[in-house]
């Protein structure tokens, strides 16, 4: 059953607020340590306004942390989730000496490089990727084969596939041979693996692919698996309407 206008599940609101995963959220509710309004709190899927709640944690009152962004360079081969049952290597191995619980700003498959931001601010998170705000990400692709003309110009015209239309905003060709083709994309919506579907559908398949920007952020020459910390008023200047909070941590 949906939650009424501005309500969230109660395990979703103590991820929003940060103070925890979802999953994590859930196993404190329902081991009785979350009290909300000073009453016990035993359903996770409860609906609150996390504005509006008092929140306490094993007794103590859960204060939402500072606000912090990350900006990582992902390697390739590392996956974008906190554990994996295949156990891959994940992005939070590179995260050594980050203090702040963070998640990521949308995902990287584990065969794609490049900047992928991490912050502990989820109304940030929302807008970021909020397709309704267009905030373009730009990638560097190499495709197996010649990518024509014709090509380039129906990946800006939109191609359906698996149910959505894909579309890139820009495409711009910078090298191609009968082998392959290398190019630089600009997408704006944030669909599940949309630079590899858009491309797969164009009959191109994808043998690298790096995100370079996001918004106005560049990854620049940080090096694969090193991350920084993006100061509140780059992060303005990169997401221009966003909802930003004013401060923040750094390593521990």
């Amino acid at each position: 059953m949906p939650h009424p206008p501005a309500h969230v599940s109660l395990e979703r609101a103590l991820s929003k607020l940060g103070l925890a995963s979802r999953t994590e959220a859930r196993t404190l509710i329902r081991e009785g340590r979350v009290r909300v309004d000073g009453r016990p709190a035993g359903d996770p899927l409860a609906p609150v306004v996390p504005e509006r709640i008092r929140i306490e944690i094993d007794g103590r009152p859960a204060e939402r942390p500072a606000p912090v962004t990350v900006l990582l360079h992902k390697p390739r081969g590392v996956v974008t989730t906190r554990s994996d049952p295949e156990g891959r290597p994940t992005i939070y191995g590179c995260l050594e000496g980050l203090a702040a619980h963070v998640i990521p700003v949308g995902r990287l498959d584990a065969a794609t490089t490049g900047l992928l931001l991490l912050t502990n601010d989820t109304r940030l998170a929302d807008w970021v990727t909020d397709p309704a705000n267009a905030v373009p990400r730009v990638y560097l692709a190499t495709v197996r084969g010649e990518l024509s003309e014709d090509s380039a110009r129906r990946l800006q015209e939109g191609i359906a596939e698996g149910g959505d239309v894909l579309v890139a905003e820009r495409v711009t060709v910078r090298k191609r041979s009968r082998r392959e083709t290398h190019l630089v994309l600009e997408l704006t919506e944030g669909k599940n693996r949309e630079v590899r579907r858009l491309l797969g559908a164009a009959g191109h398949e994808v043998s690298r692919l790096k995100r370079v920007s996001f918004g106005g952020l560049e990854l620049g020459d940080l090096p694969p698996g090193q991350w920084r910390l993006v100061a509140p008023e780059e992060i303005c200047a990169a997401f221009p309407g966003a909802p930003v909070r004013s401060s923040g941590i750094g390593p521990r």
